[in-house]
């Protein structure tokens, strides 16, 4: 195969896997936002737990049929992950419990620094002045769009800093494991799936009744909710499936970046197909500046010096490892 061609192919499963992650993404917020606003269900953290038990499921049968190869991951390092991601799970769900609305979509956008942060301390990632700029008005058109009142108490703030942190740090993981010890996706999440939804189904009914004062075994089942149920929890495959493989296959800080695309187009299906109110200049202009952003991110990480990698050993020569976009990890190069 030729070196343009392979580019090709890498760039057309590149697409694939963001437009997989995108779609059920989206879909999956739809499905949830009916479960809990329409028929409330609002025990998120039990639900999420579910979540992974169809994925466990989903990985089960993979090895079964011989799609997931036997695989090794140091049980100390599938627990700080599996720390790490419940962490993040019940940080975000109290964040916005305690928090304004402005001031939770504040800490979700805060999760792009922090995310370079660690690049910066453990990869020696160096971005380039445009990098950092475009990072800079993406982060500027998402608030401009989203962002409304702001208030802030202690209690609030530092659930805030729990969820943005152990976010952060779960995403960064899902690229470092992928990569040390040369696992895919599947592997990945074969290992990490099992563990996370016995302890979220375990934690997530004590969960949510601190947060929201109801029971989940009393909540009042009927055909139409366990249907939704259904479907959140078979959607939820696909986007534990497509997170995994995006940030395999980018990194964290791009799939935070391109993550707001998401942003974008669900405000703009609310707003197509849930009507106007709420969209006006301000919140037209934030999408606009979010999307050059993101065009420019692109352009900007994946020319020579936009994102490098710098290799100290003195055992390999100075010049520095590129470190782009679209740069894939291996063992989701045949995804």
């Amino acid at each position: 195969m030729t070196p343009s061609s392979k580019a090709d192919k890498k760039a057309a499963v590149d697409i694939a896997a963001w437009m997989f992650n995108i779609v059920t993404s989206v879909g999956i917020i739809i499905i949830n936002k009916a479960l809990m606003a329409t028929y409330g269900f609002t025990f998120a953290t039990t639900l999420t737990g579910l979540h992974f038990v169809t994925t466990t499921l989903m990985t089960i049968v993979l090895r079964w049929l011989g799609y997931i190869q036997p695989s090794h991951l140091p049980i100390s390092d599938l627990l700080k992950f599996v720390l790490f991601a419940n962490f993040s799970i019940v940080g975000m769900n109290v964040s916005l419990m305690w928090n304004s609305v402005g001031f939770y979509q504040i800490a979700k956008l805060s999760m792009i620094p922090v995310s370079c942060l660690l690049e910066v301390a453990f990869d020696k990632i160096r971005y380039s002045r445009d990098t950092k700029l475009s990072i800079l008005t993406v982060l500027l058109g998402v608030a401009v769009c989203t962002v409304t009142d702001v208030s802030v108490n202690t209690k609030g703030f530092i659930a805030a800093v729990v969820a943005v942190w152990s976010t952060a740090l779960q995403q960064y993981y899902v690229h470092h494991l992928q990569k040390q010890y040369k696992l895919s996706s599947f592997n990945l999440l074969g290992h990490t799936a099992p563990i996370q939804a016995g302890s979220l189904l375990l934690a997530g009914p004590f969960v949510d009744y601190w947060l929201t004062n109801k029971r989940v075994d009393a909540f009042k089942y009927d055909a139409t909710s366990l249907l939704f149920l259904f479907l959140s929890c078979s959607i939820a495959i696909g986007t534990n499936l497509s997170q995994f493989i995006c940030i395999g296959r980018f990194t964290a800080v791009t799939f935070q970046v391109l993550g707001h695309m998401k942003t974008i187009l669900v405000l703009t299906l609310g707003f197509i197909f849930f009507g106007r109110e709420g969209l006006n200049l301000h919140v037209v202009l934030g999408m606009i500046i979010a999307i050059l952003g993101m065009v420019w991110y692109g352009n900007a990480s994946s020319k020579p010096g936009g994102k490098e990698r710098r290799s100290y050993s003195l055992s390999k020569t100075s010049q520095p490892k590129k470190d782009y976009l679209l740069e894939a990890s291996d063992p989701n190069d045949k995804v």
